[in-house]
């Protein structure tokens, strides 16, 4: 391998995993810089790693940025070939790196690619975030192979292919740093939460491949910042989907997909509220409202893209909750992005 690698995970206070992973992490990737980018932490995160592993190198956000302006200012000061951007609730695994950047060394149109993603508290199993690479149905829910709402599949090497993907994972993310770039890197108005999605959809239709390699496994915790009942979570899920579906659907097919999606919004609301999860409630209303108000400024900023990447044509959520289509293998009609032409 002669193209450079910076591993780079986004700390805040993450002491604790920092602890528990950053060990594997330095002896299973030898001969690649490893960076931490610092986004505020109170937790002295930053002390405990150059206390205890000098060679690392840090480097401190003076604010809390989220994933987004975390990453795309981290990325500013970080000269490489390939970034890989790293959760610090993540156990690696050997030659977790080199499948990964071959593949994309054999196609220079490759933007993006994440490895098999399994739970770290079920092994056997695939995990939330990310699983065997992930794709959205046409009204912006996203779901994976190996994971579909709540059902996680077992990992049986069903997976272990090199496949293109709508998107990959932000939890371990393996970027081309001139593509990132080239993208402009994250939205930051997203803060943390879909910025991934956001961001592989924009390259798709920049006509750039996002792919997944499954000849690369790590495991991760998940929820390891925000955990997935926070009502803050709920907010920027929900505020985050109507604003990627705003940005990125075309003109004609936009309007008509929000007011679906806002409609189905307040119907999830009403299983929230049967669930008493009143936190829940309010935080898809304030979403809602959040995302109205910046609808003038996207309006201005919205690119006129050539929408070249393909959605599920149905509705995932129809086909998991009525048509008990709870494994990816079930579904039809799922088309990967196309190869573009050379």
């Amino acid at each position: 391998m002669t193209s450079s690698v910076a591993i780079v995970i986004l700390n805040y206070n993450g002491k604790y995993y920092l602890e528990k992973f950053l060990p594997n992490i330095v002896r299973y990737s030898v001969g690649h810089d490893i960076w931490i980018a610092d986004n505020a932490s109170t937790d002295h995160s930053l002390d405990w790693v150059n206390a205890h592993f000098p060679e690392i190198k840090t480097l401190r956000i003076a604010e809390n940025k989220g994933y987004a302006g975390g990453y795309n200012e981290a990325l500013r000061q970080i000269t490489s070939d390939y970034y890989i951007l790293l959760n610090s609730d993540i156990e690696v695994t050997p030659d977790w790196i080199e499948p990964v950047i071959s593949f994309m060394e054999s196609d220079a149109s490759i933007a993006a690619c994440q490895p098999k993603i399994l739970a770290y508290d079920l092994p056997t199993h695939f995990e939330y975030a990310g699983a065997a690479g992930g794709f959205m149905d046409y009204l912006g829910y996203p779901f994976c192979r190996g994971r579909i709402f709540d059902t996680r599949d077992q990992d049986l090497g069903q997976y272990d292919d090199e496949k293109d993907v709508f998107w990959a994972t932000g939890a371990c993310l393996f970027m081309r740093a001139s593509a990132f770039h080239k993208a402009n890197g994250f939205d930051e108005s997203f803060f943390a939460h879909m910025e991934e999605i956001d961001l592989c959809w924009r390259l798709l239709n920049m006509q750039y491949r996002v792919t997944y390699c499954g000849k690369s496994a790590v495991y991760h915790v998940g929820g390891g910042t925000l955990h997935k009942s926070n009502p803050r979570k709920t907010f920027l899920n929900y505020r985050n989907n109507l604003i990627m579906l705003f940005k990125n659907l075309p003109k004609g097919r936009r309007w008509k997909t929000v007011l679906i999606r806002v409609t189905l919004d307040g119907i999830s609301s009403v299983r929230f509220m049967a669930a008493g999860a009143w936190p829940d409630v309010l935080a898809i209303i304030r979403a809602h409202f959040a995302f109205y108000r910046m609808i003038p400024s996207l309006m201005k900023d919205v690119p006129r893209t050539t929408y070249r990447a393909p959605l599920y044509s149905r509705s995932i959520v129809w086909d998991y909750f009525v048509r008990g289509k709870h494994h990816f293998d079930q579904l039809s009609g799922i088309n990967p992005p196309t190869t573009p032409k050379s």
